[in-house]
């Protein structure tokens, strides 16, 4: 099955599963089909609980390294705003004086080939290869395509932290420690990854869409049911500007009595060109008519900040969730951008380093650049820095 066929079937699916009440109103086949998806979801979850069960009494094992280990991550299939709030502890952790790795998957990253894979193994002797080394912690070493997109905007916005991408992060966090001398480890997405023991997980929840529907995968967008939270040691409320969070907090307790609890926004910060890097004021946005281009889980958080900003959408653009962008794909949005009037093309971060160079463009391909802001609890944000730091350990 084709790339664009799958992403059809993605785009066509999640309205269904996404939201409450999505799959409300449909005719028989879409009914039989969310029938069907329900007991695979079943079936899953059994699977899931089974797992952390076997990871808990020791039937499976989970291998310490000896240091730092906090997994950032969510209960829901993307949208959260993960990536950004792995970038603020990054940072803040290296400020402290802290050796720190960022542990990857590299999702939808380019894979090698079989004979590839096999000369690696023949070349050291059967073991498996080293993790991809997206960073040393000086010097950018990847593109987007061979780390993926999350890992190539961390390692480009953090020039100091080293970024090592493999589906086996036990592996990664040991070449990390011999290799570099970390002493920190921030598991991105890694709350779901029992392999490698954490010392604290990170939970984020979406404000405007904490649980979905309420459901597993496929069903809903909850990779584990919402009762797990309980194994947080900080839940952060994310996308929580202009809203009520009173209700989510008091669901948070009950699920979840002793986390810590903060809330914070994915804020705007600066226009960044996608190709040049050049970087302008968001006064920029206002007056400016603009094509916006998303393949994120979430856009209309992201279209709404650029109206809010000013912008006048003329026109949006919607691909599936880490979309890599071909050439004429990127030729075609600044086309269509030109055709319909439009001052510039505005896109995520994450889509721009998916998004190929060109070099002749009729109008901006630009981005915006987001970052961290809490709202409230800032200083539950402060006690887990202190507690990885042993600057204020209980």
């Amino acid at each position: 099955m084709s790339r664009k066929t799958l992403e059809s079937a993605e785009n066509s699916l999640l309205p269904l599963i996404q939201y409450e009440g999505g799959d409300q109103g449909h005719e028989w086949p879409v009914r039989l089909l969310l029938w069907a998806l329900a007991r695979v979801s079943s079936v899953y979850s059994a699977v899931v609980q089974i797992r952390l069960w076997l990871y808990a009494t020791g039937l499976m094992r989970r291998y310490p390294l000896g240091c730092q280990v906090i997994s950032i991550g969510n209960v829901t299939a993307g949208g959260t705003g993960k990536t950004p709030m792995v970038e603020k502890l990054a940072r803040e952790l290296a400020d402290q004086g802290r050796k720190v790795a960022i542990l990857s998957r590299g999702y939808r990253k380019k894979e090698k080939g079989f004979w590839e894979k096999l000369a690696e193994r023949t070349r050291g002797g059967g073991k498996p290869p080293p993790p991809r080394v997206v960073s040393d912690g000086r010097r950018l070493l990847l593109d987007s395509e061979m780390s993926g997109d999350e890992p190539y905007m961390l390692a480009t916005n953090l020039p100091d932290v080293v970024v090592l991408v493999d589906k086996d992060r036990v592996k990664s966090g040991r070449y990390a420690i011999r290799r570099f001398g970390c002493d920190t480890l921030l598991l991105d997405d890694g709350f779901q990854y029992q392999k490698l023991m954490h010392r604290r997980d990170i939970v984020l929840v979406d404000r405007t869409n904490p649980f979905g529907n309420g459901r597993v995968l496929p069903r809903g967008i909850l990779r584990e049911p919402a009762e797990n939270i309980a194994r947080a040691s900080f839940v952060c409320i994310t996308k929580a500007r202009g809203g009520d969070t009173s209700a989510l907090r008091a669901r948070i307790r009950e699920l979840n009595p002793t986390a810590g609890i903060m809330e914070c926004n994915h804020d705007p910060t600066c226009l960044v060109d996608a190709f040049t890097r050049e970087r302008s004021g968001l006064d920029r946005l206002r007056g400016m008519k603009v094509y916006a281009v998303s393949g994120i889980a979430a856009p209309l958080s992201f279209e709404n900040s650029l109206e809010k900003l000013g912008a006048t959408l003329l026109e949006r653009r919607h691909f599936a969730d880490h979309h890599r962008f071909s050439q004429q794909e990127t030729i075609d949005i600044v086309n269509r951008a030109q055709e319909i009037g439009a001052d510039a093309v505005v896109t995520t971060e994450k889509d721009a380093v998916r998004m190929t160079r060109i070099d002749r463009r009729a109008v901006p391909v630009l981005f915006l650049r987001i970052e961290v802001k809490f709202l409230d609890g800032a200083d539950e944000f402060r006690r887990c820095v202190n507690e990885i730091t042993f600057r204020d350990t209980p």
